[in-house]
């Protein structure tokens, strides 16, 4: 199906209210259109839904979304009926006559999207055709994968779709996916021809700090003193955990809430609830919490506990600003919780792995070089500057000229075949005479020793730079072997120079840090709290989450542009057409009034 650029522009502005496509958005849409597979891994925030949302509207038939969590697929639907879009879920929360409404629906092709769960599947395997459907999207796709951080056995039946359905094209969609996981995802869905689509990883709205977890209550009460009034999520690792600093922090009179697997389900979808709806500002839980949910106003991420791997700490702090508008993802870390994940994955089938990527997290948390460049080049996205907005950047360490050292350890990666893993590479660097180095024979190799004056410890620190840095990556599924990337042909062939950090030991004696004292990262003017007022009025009115109404990034955009007619309010950020005509007059009133007043 071939529809013009402009039928898909305009179908974007009547029911999303955007201008103009984000990065990949229309090349997804066109591909899906035109029958075909698609895999996209886009950044929490980045717009994946609309991937399959816009092309249902188009359709004939109905887009079936399997998505993982029962509980968030009212917040789904609801935000797409919203923008006047028919949708609808069939989930085992349902009344039976629910149920049966949801299909009649389908029969009588009311419906353009049906979200469902994988375990849900088999119950409505009469509706499974392609009469019926047009489209499968696959959400939350690295589910599928035990290479994945949030593996879920349920979704590895959903290769049967396209055994079933061939001719439909499928989507799979996920915002944290490595290079292992991309694969496994293409080969269980039996899609292994599917067109690949990887945006860009960078949330360049997101602020990123690590801190030492020293007085951890104390250091959190002062930092949302600093961001009043704004929606935040807190990640702990226990339940137990969630409880006690809800607690605390209510008892400071902050509107906090525990939120785990512990509750129960009528509990947790209230909590929730709540929290979407603005009722209360903070949600104190372990990690379940936020997946799917689409809550444009949460300003900030604090993880109370280090997380297990990379792919679950960039998914987590992308429920901060899915807006665009500045938010803050703040990490604490201490040696006691890496020791106790590490407890908790001694026994897990894939243990190795497991430990593999919590190693790879804590060197994110002990960095010395620029944090974003970090998280980029773990998902395979290499750049070359700083981004000047977090903790390192804005309180950088001593660097030295390190290429030579650079290309000594880059040097030995290739001459071990990138086969050996990082304690292996500086073993031969260092010139050990193990087990494992010789009888692999590497010490006859050219580096074997290079460095044997730099200790153990401070080489660790430079070979982890190396993959911080984005000169090499791990392959966590070919026994974490170190890889070489094309940055690091450019430092061995191309001349291009390393800046590297000096390794900070405990018993060195180093001024304490001058980063500037925080200031809040979401200020807000009278007009903007005026035209809150009427969002959650309305909201209550129509018993949606207020974001649903108009995100922040709305409101702002109407505050600074303060449109006095129709025309004018089409032309702000997420207005479309129905929500001009539900909501328009009511806003558009209440800017004339304040403007009138000034």
């Amino acid at each position: 199906m071939q529809i013009p650029s402009e039928k898909l522009l305009e179908s974007l502005k009547t029911y999303f209210g955007y201008d103009a496509f984000r990065s990949l958005q229309h090349e997804i849409i066109e591909t899906v259109l035109a029958g075909q597979d698609c895999l996209v891994i886009m950044p929490t925030g980045g717009g994946k839904s609309i991937c399959f949302q816009l092309p249902s509207l188009l359709f004939e038939g109905l887009t079936l979304v399997v998505s993982p969590l029962i509980a968030l697929m009212k917040d789904q639907v609801d935000g797409l009926n919203a923008n006047g879009i028919a949708a609808g879920f069939l989930n085992s929360s349902q009344e039976p006559e629910q149920q049966q409404a949801i299909i009649s629906s389908i029969t009588k092709k009311e419906l353009k999207l049906l979200y469902i769960a994988p375990e849900s599947l088999s119950n409505y395997a009469h509706l499974l055709n392609a009469e019926t459907i047009s489209c499968i999207a696959i959400d939350e796709a690295h589910c599928i994968s035990s290479w994945g951080h949030d593996f879920r056995p349920s979704y590895q039946q959903l290769g049967f779709l396209k055994q079933k359905l061939p001719s439909v094209p499928l989507i799979a969609l996920t915002a944290t996916a490595d290079k292992a996981t991309r694969q496994d995802i293409l080969d269980q869905l039996n899609i292994p021809e599917a067109q690949q689509f990887l945006s860009s990883f960078d949330r360049p709205n997101i602020s990123l700090e690590v801190r030492p977890a020293e007085d951890r209550i104390k250091q959190i009460l002062a930092f949302i003193e600093k961001r009043p009034n704004v929606a935040g999520i807190i990640y702990c690792l226990s339940r137990k955990s969630t409880e006690e600093l809800a607690d605390k922090l209510a008892a400071k009179g902050l509107k906090a809430k525990a939120y785990h697997a512990g509750l129960a389900f009528a509990d947790r979808s209230e909590i929730q609830e709540d929290f979407i709806y603005d009722k209360i500002q903070i949600v104190c839980a372990t990690v379940a919490f936020g997946m799917g949910i689409d809550k444009s106003n949460v300003r900030w991420v604090i993880h109370y506990n280090m997380p297990k791997n990379i792919e679950g700490y960039y998914q987590e702090i992308g429920r901060a600003g899915r807006d665009g508008l500045p938010s803050h993802a703040l990490l604490f870390h201490t040696f006691a919780d890496v020791a106790q994940l590490k407890r908790f994955m001694e026994d897990a089938p894939n243990a190795a792995m497991q430990l593999a990527k919590l190693d790879r997290m804590k060197q994110f948390a002990d960095a010395t070089s620029c944090r974003r460049r970090i998280l980029l080049s773990y998902f395979g996205e290499y750049i070359v500057a700083d981004c000047g907005d977090c903790d390192v950047c804005k309180n950088p360490p001593t660097f030295f000229e390190g290429t030579i050292l650079a290309q000594k350890i880059l040097s030995t990666i290739a001459r071990l075949n990138q086969e050996e893993a990082l304690g292996v590479v500086i073993d031969v660097m260092r010139g050990s005479r193990n087990a494992q180095v010789l009888d692999k024979g590497y010490d006859q190799i050219k580096t074997y020793g290079i460095t044997a004056d730099i200790s153990q410890r401070d080489m660790q620190h430079y070979v982890v730079q190396m993959i911080n840095l984005g000169l090499a990556e791990i392959a966590f599924h070919q026994g974490n072997s170190l890889k070489l990337t094309d940055l690091a042909k450019k430092v061995l062939f191309e001349k291009q120079g390393v800046e590297l950090t000096k390794p900070i030991h405990k018993d060195d004696t180093k001024e304490k840090s001058k980063t500037k004292p925080a200031i809040s990262d979401y200020q807000t003017g009278e007009l903007f709290e005026e035209l809150r007022k009427l969002r959650t009025q309305i909201a209550k009115e129509e018993g949606i989450p207020p974001y649903l109404v108009f995100s922040d990034k709305s409101l702002r955009d109407m505050e600074n542009s303060l449109p006095m007619n129709e025309a004018d309010f089409m032309r702000v950020n997420g207005v479309g057409q129905r929500k001009l005509e539900v909501y328009g007059d009511r806003f558009i009133d209440l800017i004339v009034g304040y403007k009138e007043k000034k």
